[in-house]
C-alpha cells in the first residue's frame, strides 16, 4: 500500500470553483474505450498484472466462514498452477491484491489466510454500506471492529446527502473521523458515484475525500443502478492528478461494481496508464473492486496457454 494520505486543510474555496467540462469527459471516455488492445503473450502479460490488482470480493447475505474461505484459497492461487508454469511465472508470487468481506466475516477471512500462511491483506467495507445512512457513531464502531478484527483496509462510504447538499465541511469532517478510526488500516472511500449526480459533484467529492485523508478514492459499492463507468472514472483520476500536482502525495484509485470482463480489466489498465502513468500501475495504488472477473481472466489465460476455451467447471473457485 502507498504511505498513508496524511490528508490536507480542507480548501472550500477551491471546491466552489470546480467545474467539469461534461463533452470534454465523454470524448476522453470515448477515446479510452475505442484503443486497440494487445494480443496474444502481451495480453496474457497484462491479465496477470490486473490478477494481482484485483480486491477478490464477497458481499452477499449468504455469505459463510467456508465461501470466505474459499475465497481466501483463490485469492492465494487466483490462476491455476499448470497455467502458471505453462508461462514460467508459477514461482512469482501471482496473488489477489486483497481479499473483501462485511466486517462480521474479517475474523473468518483473517483466519482462513493465517492458516494457509498467507500475509495477503482482508479489506472489510464498513460505514453502514452500502447506503450509508445508519448514525455516525454506528458508523465509526462498525469501522473499529473490523479494525479490531484484523483487517488492514477499509473501505468507507460517504454520506450522499452531505454531498447532494453541498455540505463539503460536513463530509470532510465525517471522513476525518473514519480516518481516525482506520488507525494504521488503508482508507479507501467509496464515492457512490450513481448517486451524486453530476460530474463536478463526483470530482468535488473526490477533492474533499482526499483532503479528509483517503489512501483511495472508489467509484461505487456495487450496489448502485450505475456502477463504475469510463467517464466518471476519467473525472476521479483528473481529480486524483491535481491532488498530487497539489501535494505530492499519490492517492489511489478503485472502480468497483459491474467489472466482469478481461476486456474490461485492460481497458481500465490503459485509462491508468495514459492517466495517471507508470507509478499507478500497482496494487498500491489501483485495484480492481470484483467478485466474477477472475472467472473470466481465468479462461483468457487458460485459452492462450492451450488455445481452446475451459468449461467453467475446469476453473473452479478454489
Amino acid at each position: 500500500m502507498s504511505a498513508r494520505n496524511p490528508g490536507t486543510k480542507l480548501d472550500l474555496e477551491r471546491i466552489s470553483k470546480v467545474k467539469v467540462n461534461t463533452q470534454a469527459v465523454l470524448k476522453r471516455a470515448q477515446q479510452i474505450q475505442g484503443q486497440k488492445l494487445l494480443k496474444k503473450q502481451w495480453q496474457a502479460a497484462w491479465l496477470l498484472k490486473a490478477v494481482t490488482c484485483i480486491d477478490l470480493t464477497t458481499l452477499a447475505g449468504d455469505d459463510t466462514p467456508s465461501n470466505v474461505h474459499r475465497l481466501c484459497l483463490k485469492a492465494i492461487q487466483p490462476v491455476r498452477i499448470d497455467l502458471l508454469r505453462k508461462m514460467d511465472m508459477h514461482d512469482k508470487g501471482v496473488t489477489t491484491a486483497a481479499v473483501c468481506v462485511y466486517p462480521s466475516r474479517v475474523a473468518d477471512a483473517v483466519a482462513s489466510l493465517k492458516a494457509a500462511n498467507s500475509s495477503l491483506p482482508v479489506a472489510s467495507v464498513a460505514t453502514g454500506f452500502p447506503a450509508g445512512q445508519t448514525p455516525l457513531e454506528t458508523r465509526l464502531q462498525e469501522v473499529r471492529m473490523a479494525v479490531a478484527d484484523g483487517a488492514t483496509e477499509i473501505d468507507i462510504v460517504i454520506n450522499r446527502t452531505l454531498a447532494l447538499t453541498g455540505q463539503w465541511e460536513a463530509m470532510y469532517d465525517e471522513i476525518r473521523q473514519f480516518r481516525e478510526a482506520c488507525g494504521d488500516a488503508h482508507m479507501k472511500t467509496i464515492l457512490a458515484i450513481g448517486e451524486l449526480g453530476t460530474f463536478t459533484n463526483v470530482y468535488k467529492a473526490s477533492m474533499v475525500a482526499m483532503m479528509a485523508g483517503s489512501d483511495f478514492i472508489k467509484t461505487s459499492t456495487g450496489k448502485e443502478a450505475v456502477n463504475a463507468t469510463y467517464p466518471v472514472a476519467i473525472v476521479m483520476v483528473r481529480a486524483i492528478r491535481d491532488y498530487y500536482l497539489c501535494t505530492g502525495q499519490k492517492v489511489g484509485f478503485k472502480p468497483a461494481g459491474g467489472i466482469r470482463t478481461a476486456q474490461e480489466s485492460l481497458v481500465w489498465l490503459c485509462l491508468i496508464k495514459e492517466e495517471l502513468g507508470n507509478d499507478w500501475l500497482c496494487p498500491h495504488l489501483f485495484r480492481l473492486g470484483a467478485s466474477s472477473l477472475l472467472a473470466d481472466i481465468e479462461r483468457q489465460i487458460y485459452h492462450h496457454v492451450t488455445g481452446q476455451y475451459a468449461a467453467y467447471h475446469e476453473l473452479p473457485m478454489a
